[in-house]
């Protein structure tokens, strides 16, 4: 680990036990994510759904982008006996435990909407959880301790992706004689989520109250209520008159296409989701303000008052987009286009390639010693960039290109391999300079979205900048799905590159404000 940037030895001590707690949560944080995306993937392509539909499955995922909705009222209330943020915590942390159970007991192909509505679920709690977390992380840690707080934290948050991706893979796979089931790891995976509820309850510190006027707690509750309620009535009528829309927008081109049926019904659906978002977010925007939903009002209004807002929010969409779009499908890919094994996938893209991503994000977080902020994401965004053309040539050129290795048979007790595995030397190559310019990028990224927060306002504002950090990851995954079946994977990944450079052309923009972001948050 980097030197902890603290003078004393009390000092260091401190920073040492908050880096540590940081860690711990970003572990926490990084569990159930997996479990409603990648895992999730190779769930349902081990039950025979197809690729569009998973693609379009990636909407579970919604919550992540929408939970500034709910963020404010954790920010106005706190639960009683455990303190600011723990009370939360642990709420969530046990709901989620509930919620993982109940979607292991649901078969994906058998009951498929059942599957995805408890799906969201997970991902809805989830997302409650990151907006405890983040916010808790960003009240405990001084400014000069968030490049590196930044990198322990995706380090966490890699384990636990590791522990719930790839190691469930390799318990999965039947050429391995994997003796687990998915429902089995689901229902190992709320354990520990409960486990996780345990020690927030007794371990964690408490953060102090910030100073300022709260909110009228009745204008907070009544706020969120007229949000909730704008966003069914956007809802129903996005149902209702988005479809035929969208159908009549395409229909002419669709026509003439040579798209087979069920792709062209996909791309209506998607761009009826589109339109219905352009309904449903200014509605509940209007509802905010009439009802005076004064926490959320009151932390968007302190954000925008920074020199260069609305350009973060542009750039922090785009910072991970490339990167985003290329791992939408990064499952269902290596899996049935490539031919690899669920063990090759499970050690290679989920183990070795997630403990890349730490070295990646502990690298990145000791260099922002150095660099600052602005530089680190210029040059850890490049390198995102230039990452995503190893996939085209992994898919242009194929696999036994490169020399592999074999993995040894080994029994470990929570992981095996009952066999040697052969593991690709271009799949080894490609996973390993993504994951390590992915980890980099990471700790960049979130050390970036901490500095932009006002304390009084941490939950509300790190979740509007964190669900727009996540735009990518969600809302790419329909059009990825079509995308990829329409013009194939090489194709796809170039477009994933591409999509990557509008955010280096940003940076250079914002220069000037993002350096005066780096004495302090």
């Amino acid at each position: 680990m980097p030197a902890v940037p603290a003078h004393t030895a009390a000092e260091r001590l401190a920073a040492l036990q908050r880096l540590v707690i940081v860690s711990v949560l970003g572990f926490a944080s990084g569990l159930p994510l997996a479990l409603t995306g990648q895992a999730l993937q190779a769930w349902m392509t081990a039950d025979g759904v197809d690729i569009a539909t998973i693609g379009f499955l990636s909407l579970v995922g919604l919550p992540y982008t929408f939970k500034f909705l709910w963020a404010p009222l954790m920010d106005r209330f706190d639960l009683p006996w455990l303190g600011r943020r723990r009370g939360w915590l642990v709420l969530t942390q046990l709901a989620l435990a509930a919620a993982l159970w109940a979607l292991a007991a649901t078969s994906p192909s058998a009951s498929i909407r059942l599957f995805a509505l408890l799906a969201v679920a997970v991902a809805f709690v989830s997302a409650s959880q990151d907006v405890v977390i983040d916010a808790y992380r960003t009240d405990l840690l001084p400014a000069d301790e968030r490049g590196l707080g930044a990198s322990l934290n995706v380090m966490g948050y890699r384990l636990a992706m590791i522990v719930s991706g790839g190691l469930a893979l390799i318990w999965t796979d039947p050429a391995q004689h994997g003796a687990w089931s998915w429902p089995e790891v689901y229902r190992a995976m709320a354990m520990l989520m409960a486990g996780a509820a345990l020690l927030s309850a007794t371990m964690l510190p408490r953060v102090p109250m910030p100073a300022g006027r709260a909110s009228v707690a009745r204008h907070d509750l009544f706020g969120f209520a007229a949000v909730l309620a704008a966003v069914a009535v956007g809802y129903l009528l996005s149902a209702r008159f988005a479809p035929p829309v969208a159908q009549a927008l395409l229909g002419p081109w669709l026509e003439g296409s040579t798209l087979e049926p069920r792709l062209q019904q996909r791309w209506i659906d998607l761009v009826a989701l589109l339109l219905g978002i352009g309904l449903t977010l200014p509605l509940a925007a209007w509802a905010a303000r009439r009802a005076r939903f004064e926490t959320l009002l009151s932390g968007l209004a302190a954000y925008f008052s920074q020199t260069g807002a609305a350009g973060f929010l542009l750039l922090i969409v785009l910072y991970k987009l490339g990167d985003a779009f290329a791992g939408s499908l990064m499952t269902p890919f290596l899996l049935k286009s490539m031919a690899y094994s669920p063990a090759e996938v499970g050690v290679v893209n989920k183990v070795i390639g997630l403990w890349l991503t730490i070295l990646g994000a502990l690298a990145g977080g000791a260099l922002m010693l150095r660099l600052r902020l602005w530089r680190a994401l210029l040059l850890f965004g490049v390198l995102q960039a230039a990452s995503n053309l190893g996939f085209w040539w992994l898919a242009v050129y194929g696999k036994g290109v490169l020399p592999g290795l074999t993995l040894p048979a080994f029994d470990w007790g929570f992981v095996a391999l009952a066999q040697a595995t052969p593991v690709d030397g271009g799949l080894l190559m490609v996973i390993a300079v993504e994951n390590i310019s992915g980890g980099m990028g990471t700790a960049a990224f979130v050390a970036f979205l901490m500095s932009l927060c006002n304390q009084r306002f941490t939950a509300t504002q790190y979740a509007l900048l964190s669900a727009f950090a996540s735009v990518g990851r969600v809302w790419v995954g329909p059009l990825a799905g079509v995308l990829a079946e329409s013009i194939g994977w090489p194709s796809f990944f170039v477009v994933s590159t591409l999509l990557a450079l509008p955010a280096l052309a940003m940076l250079a923009w914002l220069r000037r404000p993002i350096r005066a972001l780096e004495g302090g948050g």
